[in-house]
């Protein structure tokens, strides 16, 4: 089994390993009880850290998909007693593992107030608001499934990707399950769904706290954490905002005579035509383009694309405003396996598989929910003699490609304002749809509908994210659904703006 986990961690007595190793099979195969185990470690053993037990799980033990699962954390908290040592170092209060402790720390409040309530006969509203809050923990997983895990797979441990990463899917599943039900008026299935809630979760949270977060302390290392809080602050947090602001890097003075040979090198360069790295002419396949407009095309691409090699690796993906689903440059060299829940890997195994080979050129895949269409396309690279070099992958929300009907000859901006003396046959028609739909705003209250604001204040939309960062979301395709169904009280609740700041910040954008 991979043990590069070892070079990444403090030096372990081989051993002390196997003792704890052998102490633990025989403390699950009920030939010891926790007392007995507890008692070994102490004599064989000694002080155990959580790497100790990661890295056991890692190289010693035969993996499972659902092993994450049905680990039971307090039989193992009960085996080790106070031998274990899991604490953590003093952090400051921007470090990516204290973000996950704080939504852990606030997820358990309100899973507090999720046992509180079913003591008592159902009120909707009650639960609506409380659910409103929960749905955004998953936040959580998706930073660590796309920010934490990849760091992690560097390491050498992998355990965190291939069988966490199960669990947290089920405990997003069962979260979401959990506001179908609600939403439907299902009370006693709802009613009932709390207890899986309740289980997993905090289950889940034990795990994270006493096995993952020492753990990916003790393997990665300062800078990495730092570099990590860019991706982080881009996929977004649960129940709070967090300003992330790069640290400094005071650049070393160079000698003057190094200086002056730099000068004199790029001028050598560039009289015999080499110009600097970001001038320096591309011939590419059809044109001829500099580093820079090639990267602001990637940039505003009206679609979403990514490359993995035929090595199987993430090598891009193009950072776009309307991104559809979030990355982060962690994904960039990870393996393309270990980007997709287990659930799902068998599918992407088979693209792949059959791109590869030849079988296939394209795979189709899309996504259709009211008022929402996704269209997914991958496609088989190859070179000039038909070796396979990797597989091109695009997204694209067509939700208003859908949409259009007739001819649209006229100029009309991105906006939807037409110019003065353009004829649109259709949009009067639109504008009675869209009055029809909508209602007078006369007061803002924490009522007022957002869909019925943005169409009496069409700027309003883009002026948002001054009030709150978080409102960005509202120009992807997931966010553009959400305008319909949200009032101003939810978008207090969903970015925890206050709600009479939000109001007034409102009233002041549209004066």
């Amino acid at each position: 089994m991979d043990n590069r986990m070892k070079d990444y961690l403090p030096p372990m007595d081989t051993e002390k390993l196997n003792a704890l190793f052998e102490i633990e099979n025989a403390f699950k195969a009920g030939k010891l009880s926790a007392a007995e185990a507890q008692q070994q470690i102490k004599e064989r053993v000694g002080k155990v850290s959580a790497y100790h037990v990661a890295y056991i799980e890692q190289t010693m033990t035969e993996e499972s998909s659902d092993e994450c699962i049905r680990e039971d954390v307090h039989s193992v908290i009960d085996m080790l007693g106070d031998a274990i040592d899991n604490s953590l170092p003093n952090l400051p209060v921007d470090h990516p593992i204290m973000h996950y402790l704080k939504e852990n720390e606030e997820m358990k409040r309100l899973l507090l107030a999720v046992e509180d309530l079913v003591q008592y006969p159902m009120i909707k509203n009650q639960w609506l608001e409380l659910y409103e809050k929960i749905s955004q923990y998953p936040l959580h997983y998706k930073r660590k499934q796309n920010q934490l895990y990849p760091v992690l797979e560097q390491k050498g441990f992998t355990r965190p990707t291939t069988t966490m990463w199960t669990f947290d899917d089920m405990v997003r599943d069962e979260i979401r399950e959990a506001e179908r039900l609600l939403r439907e008026d299902n009370e006693d299935a709802f009613i009932k769904q709390q207890e899986r809630v309740l289980l997993y979760a905090r289950d889940l949270m034990q795990k994270e706290e006493f096995i993952l977060y020492p753990t990916s302390l003790a393997l990665i290392s300062a800078e990495e954490f730092e570099d990590m809080k860019s991706g982080d602050q881009e996929i977004g947090f649960a129940f709070f905002e967090v300003e992330h602001t790069a640290a400094e890097v005071k650049p070393q003075a160079a000698p003057a005579a190094h200086n002056d040979f730099a000068n004199d090198l790029q001028a050598l360069l560039a009289k015999y035509g080499y110009a600097d790295k970001g001038n320096n002419i591309l011939d590419v396949a059809t044109g001829k383009l500099t580093l820079e407009q090639v990267n602001l095309i990637y940039k505003h691409l009206p679609i979403d694309i990514s490359f993995v090699d035929e090595n199987e690796l993430v090598c891009f993906y193009s950072d776009t405003d309307h991104r559809i689903f979030p990355r982060s440059k962690n994904v960039i060299g990870r393996e393309v396996m270990n980007c997709h829940p287990r659930k799902s890997a068998h599918i992407v195994r088979e693209v792949i598989d059959k791109l590869r080979s030849g079988e296939q050129d394209k795979a189709e895949f899309w996504i259709n929910k009211p008022g929402l269409f996704i269209y997914i396309i991958y496609v088989a690279v190859r070179d000039k003699e038909g070796n396979f070099r990797g597989v091109l992958e695009m997204m694209q929300d067509c939700t208003h490609i859908r949409a259009l009907e007739g001819s649209q000859t006229l100029l009309t901006w991105s906006n939807g304002d037409a110019p003065a003396a353009a004829e649109a046959p259709t949009q009067v028609e639109t504008e009675q749809t869209e009055a029809a739909e909508t209602q007078a705003v006369t007061e803002i209250t924490p009522q007022t509908r957002l869909k019925d604001l943005l169409a009496q204040y069409p700027t309003l939309k883009s002026r948002l994210p001054e009030l709150d960062s978080k409102f960005k979301m509202l120009n992807t395709p997931l966010g553009r659904l959400m305008i319909g169904k949200v009032d101003i009280q939810a978008m207090s609740d969903r970015t925890g703006m206050p709600l009479e700041q939000l109001i007034e910040g409102i009233k002041k954008l549209i004066r």
